[in-house]
């Protein structure tokens, strides 16, 4: 489970939820003190405690490596004989972004069958152990399943990178990179924005990025057009040929290969078609086409949690992704399928018109970029879209040299030559507009930090949409009042 849920929480809510839900039988933490308060606060006295290091002080605690010295006898081929495909591996658990985390049933059929969906989509697998690079945590479904996975199914060698897409982490990712040259990188978006600076001005770092590289993959969100192009135009001019960026839609219930793009393609949406074994079905939905997957690797429910099971399939046994999704050409299927939005994001304005919010998202951060990183959009039961930006700090400062490098976001967003900067962004994409679903036509810089333990962002750096609208209706109604505040800045009619 997210380490996040531990550390950083203060109520434990979300951890309390989990063991509630599991009631372990043995709990494990690498470090006995980093973890010992959650211990202490949430689980019960019974419950064996295991740590690699630290053990706690107020309670028993044994020792990993004293667990490790036991010799293994004939039990252990015995119990491993006994495995069904249909048992249980393991438990993952989903962000909470839309509630308490739900534990997701993951059977050894799921993760067997997953990654030979990967490799019968991605041939070049059977021919080239790869080598990664990797700091997608083991407890989401992409580093846990898919990235383990695919070094574990083809024998390939695994370098855990401790750096994240972080303002502080992304160094520790460059440092890895320096020495090690994969042919396989995986990234959320948010670490391919985060790396590229560096390798923009670092020639050394690019020859060994670059150097073995087979294929760069990304998922968890869309990664904005002129990044994908920049990196594509770094990689030809670095070994002289074109280096395959690919991504996948998927999620932790469906282990998570889903959908997979196997072709180069110039629009960043386009996920794809569905994986070797698996079924799509594309059903109307509030004026969408909803993705539903059925085969061997979606889970078969969550944990303890019927209710909410019975509410993820529909009647013929698909499960509901909750993306939506559209033909990027409606006479050729095989050209792929374009990802439209999560249901649950979009809205309706006072007048009664829809707005596509993943649509509207994209096209704004590609329409600002690299000025920004993020946007919220709002409008529910409004007049007129907004925004609410999350702005991208460093491309901020080039704005305003004279500003020292640790200028907050707070005194950016207040800088009048950011302010008329973005004026002239949104003024630009207002003119571009064809209606009211699509133009954003008043915005304010998100100035606090995002919350992870309100669920206003995940440990793989997603803003979830909802959680912040409904955590901040303050900012929400500044946004809207009448006058405008002055830290709102309205397009041009």
């Amino acid at each position: 489970m997210s380490p996040a849920y531990s550390l950083v929480a203060t109520d434990f809510g979300k951890l309390q939820h989990i063991v509630n839900l599991l009631t372990p039988g043995m709990v494990f933490a690498a470090d006995g003190k980093a973890f010992d308060r959650a211990i202490e606060q949430v689980v019960p006295g019974d419950v064996p405690i295991v740590v690699a290091r630290n053990p706690l002080l107020n309670r028993h605690t044994r020792l990993f490596s004293s667990l490790s010295e036991t010799g293994a006898t004939s039990a252990v081929d015995t119990a491993h004989a006994k495995v069904k495909p249909d048992d249980i591996a393991k438990f993952l658990f989903t962000s909470g972004s839309t509630g308490q985390p739900k534990g997701v049933i993951n059977t050894h059929r799921m993760l067997s069958c997953n990654q030979e969906m990967i490799r019968s989509s991605l041939a070049f697998l059977r021919d080239i152990p790869p080598v990664m690079v990797d700091w997608a945590p083991w407890h989401h479904t992409a580093g846990g399943n898919h990235n383990f996975g695919i070094a574990l199914y083809n024998g390939g060698s695994f370098y855990i990178d401790a750096g994240k897409p972080t303002p502080k982490g992304i160094d520790e990712t460059v440092r890895n990179l320096r020495e090690i040259s994969p042919t396989w990188y995986f990234n959320v978006p948010k670490g391919y924005e985060a790396l590229l600076p560096y390798l923009r001005r670092d020639k050394a770092l690019r020859e060994t990025f670059f150097r073995h590289l087979n294929l760069m993959f990304y998922a968890g969100a869309g990664l904005a057009q002129h990044v994908l192009g920049e990196f594509e135009e770094l990689a030809f001019q670095t070994v002289g040929h074109q280096i395959l960026v690919l991504t996948s839609l998927g999620s932790t219930e469906t282990a998570p290969f889903a959908l997979v793009r196997t072709w180069s393609s110039d629009q960043a949406n386009n996920v794809g078609l569905p994986a070797p074994g698996l079924e799509l079905k594309l059903a109307p939905v509030e004026g969408k086409l909803e993705a539903r997957v059925r085969g061997p690797s979606i889970m078969p429910g969550y944990w303890r949690q019927r209710d909410l099971t019975m509410r993820a399939f529909d009647d013929e046994g698909y499960y509901r992704l909750g993306d939506a999704l559209t033909f990027a050409d409606p006479h050729d299927p095989g050209k792929g399928l374009l990802f439209d939005g999560r249901i649950a994001e979009d809205f309706k304005l006072a007048t009664g018109t829809w707005v596509n919010v993943g649509t509207l998202r994209a096209k704004f951060t590609d329409h600002c970029a690299p000025y920004v990183r993020d946007i919220v959009v709002t409008g529910t039961n409004q007049d007129e879209i907004g925004a609410l930006v999350l702005p991208d700090a460093d491309a901020c400062l080039e704005l305003c040299p004279d500003l020292p490098a640790e200028a907050s976001i707070i005194q950016l967003a207040a800088d009048p030559r950011v302010r008329r900067h973005f004026q002239s962004l949104l003024d630009s994409f207002a003119r571009r507009s064809t209606g009211s679903s699509n133009r954003i036509a008043r915005a304010m810089f998100l100035e606090d930090s995002l919350s992870l333990e309100a669920g206003e962002v995940t440990d793989k750096g997603s803003i979830n949409q909802r959680a912040l609208l409904q955590n901040r209706p303050n900012l929400v109604d500044e946004l809207y009042s009448n006058p405008p505040s002055l830290r709102v800045i309205i397009a041009e009619n």
